[in-house]
C-alpha cells in the first residue's frame, strides 16, 4: 500500500464531503449551512490542491485544475460570506446564502470530477 496515494485520496474525499455537507440544504437558509464547515472545505481543498502539484502525468493534470476550480469556487464562496456577515448592511440573508451555496456547488461539482478521475486511476492502475 502506498501511504502517498492514501493521504492523497484521503484529503480528496474528505474536501468532497465538506463542500457536499456545506452544500447540503435549502438553499436560501442560512441556518442550515454552518461558516465552519465552509472554512474547513476551503483549508481541506488548498491542502489537496498542494498534495495535487507533484503529479506530472496527464491526469494529474486535471487532477490538478479541479482543485484549482474548487478553491477558487470555494474562496469566492468565503469572500461572499465575509463580504454579507461583516461589511453588507443585510446581513446574511437569502440572497447572500443563495449566492454563497450556489459557489460552493460549483465547487462540489469540481471535487466530484476529481473523485472520478481517482477512481478511473485507481481502476486503470490495477489493469495494467
Amino acid at each position: 500500500m502506498n501511504l502517498e496515494k492514501v493521504v492523497f485520496g484521503f484529503f480528496v474525499v474528505l474536501a468532497a464531503t465538506l463542500n457536499f455537507g456545506f452544500f447540503l440544504g435549502d438553499i436560501d437558509n442560512p441556518a442550515l449551512h454552518n461558516p465552519y464547515e465552509l472554512f474547513a472545505a476551503v483549508v481541506v481543498n488548498l491542502i489537496a490542491t498542494v498534495l495535487k502539484f507533484g503529479d506530472r502525468t496527464q491526469i494529474g493534470a486535471v487532477h490538478l485544475a479541479t482543485s484549482l476550480v474548487a478553491d477558487l469556487q470555494l474562496i469566492g464562496a468565503a469572500l461572499v460570506f465575509g463580504y454579507a456577515e461583516y461589511v453588507s448592511t443585510a446581513g446574511m440573508n437569502p440572497s447572500w446564502t443563495a449566492s454563497v451555496v450556489s459557489l460552493s456547488g460549483g465547487a462540489l461539482l469540481a471535487n466530484i470530477v476529481s473523485i472520478v478521475l481517482l477512481v478511473v486511476e485507481t481502476v486503470s492502475f490495477h489493469r495494467g
